[in-house]
């Protein structure tokens, strides 16, 4: 499961050595996705989250990337076409249409069968796209998800914030959206200060966007078509999604595994990076026993 030597030959190597990260550029419908590459060994095509890109998920990434070759995708929107980050040539109406991206970034890779892994809203688009295509992936991880979105008085407020308000990274709502993915206020430091530029670097508008299409997310009738080695993983203090709702996906998916991520929020995939990627880790390796 690796590039073919064209494909490997086109990626632009800002490191030569494999302990450091790789990017490529892919167009599809006119939008460009940045690709990031790190690591060797098995295949592990990585989705981010709702805002921040694959850059927020660098801590997860150089501990994904000791025992796998990891592709970290970028979402349509992520990346600057000419017109401004956001401005996209063909905008989705829904989750399924970013799960169809992947599939294409992955056929365009060349990776057959490749494990996926989602996180938050990334979560989404990998259930998604297993419950679309299960035989085209070999194991599914997904982190801070449910089955369906379920919308809230607060959602509809953040969206329409960040729809019609232009806000300073020090507003009193980011604070408060940031205590949300800690699950408690966050200490002052170069963690907060690298969460909080990395997810303003995603425009209002994009996030916006983005919370519309989980709105129609739900694929609590079709987890039957998952038929792939699963791994659910949830922070135990999770303040978005509920440590229990994500249990309960878990028992929804035949086969499927829980673990709880102790101590931790929303974004475990940074706070609790070495947790996450030992358990990923961990379930891959069961995956290829039993193969």
């Amino acid at each position: 499961m690796r590039f073919s030597s064209k494909r490997r030959n086109s990626w632009t190597a800002l490191i030569a050595d494999a302990s450091e990260r790789r990017t490529h550029r892919l167009t599809i419908d006119g939008d460009v996705f940045e690709v990031v590459r790190m690591g060797r060994g098995e295949p592990l095509v990585l989705v981010p989250g709702l805002a921040g890109g694959w850059r927020l998920l660098k801590p997860l990434i150089r501990r994904l990337a000791r025992h796998h070759e990891v592709f970290a995708l970028g979402l349509r929107g992520d990346v600057d076409r000419g017109g401004g980050l956001g401005v996209s040539a063909r905008s989705h109406a829904d989750v399924a249409g970013h799960a169809a991206d992947v599939s294409d970034l992955i056929d365009r890779l060349g990776l057959e069968r490749p494990a996926l892994m989602g996180v938050s809203f990334g979560g989404a688009v990998a259930l998604e796209l297993a419950v679309q295509r299960p035989q085209s992936l070999s194991a599914l991880v997904v982190q801070g998800v449910e089955e369906r979105f379920r919308v809230s008085l607060g959602s509809m407020i953040v969206r329409r914030v960040l729809d019609n308000y232009s806000l300073p990274t020090d507003s009193p709502f980011i604070n408060q959206f940031l205590n949300l993915l800690y699950a408690k206020k966050p200490e002052p430091g170069r963690q907060t200060e690298f969460v909080v530029s990395r997810v303003w670097e995603t425009p209002q508008a994009v996030i916006a966007r983005r919370l519309a299409h989980l709105e129609y997310f739900d694929v609590s009738d079709r987890l039957w078509m998952i038929d792939v080695p699963t791994l659910v993983l949830g922070g135990s203090r999770d303040a978005i999604i509920p440590v229990s709702r994500q249990k309960r996906l878990a028992q929804e998916i035949s086969g499927a595994r829980f673990e709880s991520i102790e101590g931790a929020g929303h974004i475990g995939f940074v706070t609790h990076a070495d947790q996450i990627a030992a358990q990923v880790r961990d379930h891959l390796q069961r995956v290829k026993a039993s193969v």
